[in-house]
């Protein structure tokens, strides 16, 4: 074999180990990704069986226990999604106040989370969920959301 053929040999094996790293890596990444919905996203039914971020206000009047579950609704002003999380709130979770939840979708329409994060203060709530509600129109806080 002459040195040009082992050198192409070589390049060509290099190509496809590459690949194989490049496909291996996206491969994993995609199993960590965790998308974010408004409730008026979920009527697409693409989020559903899948880990989703759900964001939005608590309803005032949503709330109750049902055993170990806390159960509420969230909304974006257009829609609304029931909520069931098995535990205990975060401290700083109140009704109409801005919530993220973290879990999947049901077929029957109920949102099951693993996590629930609340806002931390008066003047924080996640961009993501200020985005979809400032283009819901519903958004209570300062005009202008940060990146």
């Amino acid at each position: 074999m002459t040195k040009r053929g082992r050198r192409l040999i070589g390049v060509g094996i290099g190509a496809i180990m590459l690949s194989l790293a490049a496909f291996l890596t996206l491969r994993g990444l995609s199993g960590s990704v965790t998308y974010f919905y408004v409730p008026s996203d979920l009527s697409t039914g693409a989020a559903q069986g899948r880990l989703i971020r759900l964001g939005g206000l608590v309803e005032a009047g949503s709330t109750k226990r049902e055993g170990s579950d806390l159960i509420f609704v969230v909304t974006d002003g257009a829609a609304r999604a029931q909520v069931r999380f098995a535990g205990e709130p975060p401290d700083l979770f109140r009704e109409n106040q801005g919530v993220v939840a973290e879990g999947r979708l049901r077929p029957d329409g109920v949102f099951v989370a693993e996590r629930v994060l609340a806002k931390h203060d008066e003047s924080y709530m996640p961009p993501e969920v200020a985005k979809a509600l400032q283009a819901k129109g519903v958004w209570r806080g300062p005009t202008k959301v940060a990146p």
